[in-house]
């Protein structure tokens, strides 16, 4: 447990006249990073890292710098607002928080008693930590359907790993891996959930191996050992050829594979079917190249995975996470120093118990959207979204007539984007709470100012899997914003929740703290609160799984009726899966690479993000570009069979040439309403979302790779 230390700040403070300084932790991303924040006159004026934290040791990226642009931006939503023109028209009136939460409490009680509670959806995005907050109150509520990212974003990381080895298993960069795989990532920019950059970069630094497994040459990828430039979509495939080589030269761990694992004879069996001449076909990486990674995997110890969402958001979702979870378990890199760790969190409340998910009645639990179609998902309370767009525009299986929405912006950040708008502008009645008017919010009848990291207490990092649990305090207050927490504290009232919150959402703090002893106000005067650090706690415990075992061959996905053992599926729309539409559209196009600015959909109204990053780009090769008479810097169309959009080119010769990579989550906020330009570069315009488009067992939307053209864009265009 760590005690808050006062750094020495006072020459500072006095020389550029500093009210304050401030320990924080930021959440402009998922990276949450210790910060100190400097005020003066009653506003926050400078945020640096802080060097004590033990998360980013002072390190801060381009999103932590920006904050007080967000939190005082000019055109941030500092009061409760209501539709007065129609959806999509971008006409405000402004609203009291009594009037905004009355309406909409009342709004929740009459679709309750009229169509069920399941007919009230309850939605988050990423970014502001109210998972448990927004789960506590929809299974109090007794709604199963809650709208998230979890079906293609950590979602399934959580899911398979706790059904193979009982928690996510996180890379030791503590301990420092001497060898470090990274996989369908690109932790330098995105620093992503439980890890920094920074922490990878010192190991990195300190002689650490590395292997990079992506289509396009990445920062990382130019550093590596080992590159493995596979074809987009065949991860399985490859992670299967490796396992097949270190199963094959006996590279495995025998005592850990003997003592520890369940499903060690069929899964040989399985991965013979992977020989590295069959996988190099598949994914276009040279045999040798194959056979090479695994070696240097297998034999260089202690190692970790470093994975991202990029193997998740793929037809192939949860085979991807459950074949690099095989290849952790068999070289004996599972809970082990340096290794892939499962880390203890705090002793405090669990996420699961302060979200409430006992008190959702199994009958409520049944009506979940889509939980009979996708099993996994459903065991974990996530569900695919386009259920209940579906519900929305259909009213099958039954109607969903309300959508109650946080720091969410479905319209650019789900796939077929015009499908998602076309059910917002159905619905019968939609709240939003996010910062600004965004082309999502557009369709909400009432929007509510959320407030950002700097206008709360939390407990950063409480849903995370990396052993901590940090402090965020309140530092200003802007407008009438609240925190997303208040919000819902405020509002379970109004719907007969009132014996299961507190008077204010710090009642909340400190239940979630109340197993240890102590309350927020005790909490905010430490640093952080780390769990206990314990490794190879399978040998007392075993695993947390149905046979106790690293389950290499899953009992729990043979029961829900699915392939027990990972395979490789061909991407829905492929050169392989579909040569006639490849045709006409050569290119496979990859999206979603990370941006340092933006998170997501996030950020393009800040002005130093846009001057990192002021247009969209799409990364051709140059001999791509010379075929199709593209030059740099120059707006070109991407289409694909299901629409067209605009970005600026960029020459990149770290793709291979049939190759083109987009960015995600573009609008234009300078536009202004209506629409701020939604559908002009938004690549999800072009990505399909039917049910035969995702992960049979998790609902993964396949949006990482599809068939494309590009061409230069014309006048008339």
């Amino acid at each position: 447990m760590g005690r808050f230390k006062v750094s020495n700040i006072e020459r500072e403070m006095e020389v550029y006249g500093y009210d304050s300084v401030v320990k924080s932790h930021c959440r402009m991303c998922h990276g949450g990073c210790g910060v100190l924040v400097y005020t003066k006159n009653g506003k926050a004026v400078k945020i640096a890292g802080d060097p004590d934290c033990p998360i980013n040791h002072g390190t801060l990226c381009s999103k932590g710098l920006a904050s007080l642009q967000l939190a005082y931006h000019p055109d941030r939503l500092k009061y409760p607002v209501r539709r007065v023109g129609a959806k999509g028209s971008n006409r405000w009136e402004r609203i009291s928080w009594d009037e905004a939460l009355d309406t909409i409490g009342g709004k929740i009680n009459a679709y309750k008693a009229e169509f069920g509670a399941e007919s009230i959806a309850m939605g988050y995005g990423t970014g502001r930590e109210n998972e448990s907050v927004i789960y506590r109150f929809a299974n109090l509520l007794g709604t199963p359907n809650v709208l998230t990212a979890g079906h293609f974003c950590y979602g399934p990381r959580l899911a398979t790993s706790i059904i193979t080895c009982g928690s996510n298993p996180i890379v030791d960069y503590e301990n420092h891996p001497k060898c470090i795989m990274v996989w369908g990532n690109n932790v330098v920019i995105s620093n992503p959930d439980e890890y920094k950059g920074e922490s990878f970069s010192v190991s990195l630094d300190r002689g650490a191996k590395l292997i990079v497994v992506d289509p396009r040459m990445t920062r990382m990828a130019s550093r590596a050992d080992v590159w493995l430039q596979l074809r987009p979509g065949t991860d399985t495939a490859l992670a299967l050829g490796m396992a097949n080589v270190i199963v094959e030269e006996g590279l495995y761990d025998k005592e850990f594979i003997a003592n520890h694992v369940h499903g060690w004879e069929p899964f040989v069996a399985r991965v013979k079917q992977y020989s590295t001449d069959r996988v190099a076909e598949i994914t276009g990486v040279p045999a040798g190249k194959i056979r090479e990674a695994a070696r240097l995997y297998a034999t260089t110890k202690p190692a970790g995975i470093q994975w991202g969402v990029a193997i998740e958001q793929q037809i192939n979702c949860a085979d991807n996470d459950r074949a690099l979870m095989t290849l952790m378990g068999i070289t004996g890199n599972i809970d082990v120093p340096g290794g892939q760790v499962l880390f203890k969190t705090p002793n405090i409340r669990k996420v699961s118990s302060f979200g409430a998910h006992k008190r959702l009645s199994p009958e409520q639990a049944a009506k979940r959207l889509g939980g009979e179609r996708f099993r996994l998902a459903d065991k974990f309370s996530i569900l695919n979204p386009k259920c209940v767009w579906d519900a929305i525009n259909t009213e099958k299986p039954y109607p969903v007539k309300m959508i109650f929405m946080i720091s969410s912006n479905p319209v650019l950040s789900r796939a077929n984007g015009e499908e998602v708008r076309r059910a917002l502008s159905k619905l019968d009645f939609f709240t939003v709470c996010d910062f600004f008017i965004t082309p999502t919010a557009e369709y909400a009848d009432i929007v509510l100012p959320s407030a950002t990291w700097l206008e709360m207490d939390y407990i950063g990092d409480y849903w995370k899997r990396h052993g901590y649990i940090l402090p965020r305090r309140k530092v200003i207050q802007v407008g009438e914003c609240l925190p997303d927490h208040e919000i819902l504290n405020a509002l379970a009232k109004k719907v007969g929740q009132e014996e299961d919150w507190w008077d204010t959402f710090e009642g909340g703090l400190d239940y979630i703290l109340e197993p240890m002893g102590i309350t927020f106000q005790d909490f905010k005067k430490m640093d952080y609160i780390r769990g206990e650090v314990a490794y190879r706690k399978y040998l007392d415990k075993g695993f947390s799984t149905p046979t106790g075992k690293f389950e290499l061959y899953s009992t729990l996905l043979e029961k829900w009726g699915y392939d027990p053992l990972p395979q490789f599926k061909e991407p829905p729309e492929s050169p392989v899966s579909t040569p006639e539409r490849a045709g006409r559209y050569p290119y496979t196009l990859i999206t979603g690479r990370r941006i340092p600015g933006f998170f997501h959909t996030e950020n393009r109204q800040l002005p130093w993000m846009r001057e990192l990053h002021r247009d969209p780009v799409v990364e051709i090769h140059p001999e791509t570009a010379a075929k199709e008479g593209i030059s740099e810097g120059q707006w070109v169309v991407v289409e694909s069979p299901r629409g067209k959009i605009r970005q600026r080119a960029k020459l990149f010769s770290g793709l291979a040439p049939d190759v083109v990579s987009a960015e995600h989550g573009w609008w234009f906020p300078e536009e202004q309403g209506p629409g701020y330009g939604w559908n002009k570069s938004n690549v999800n315009v072009l990505i399909d979302n039917s049910f035969e488009n995702c992960d049979p067992a998790m609902g993964a939307t396949h949006i990482r790779s599809l068939l494309c053209k590009i061409y230069p864009e014309t006048e008339n265009e």
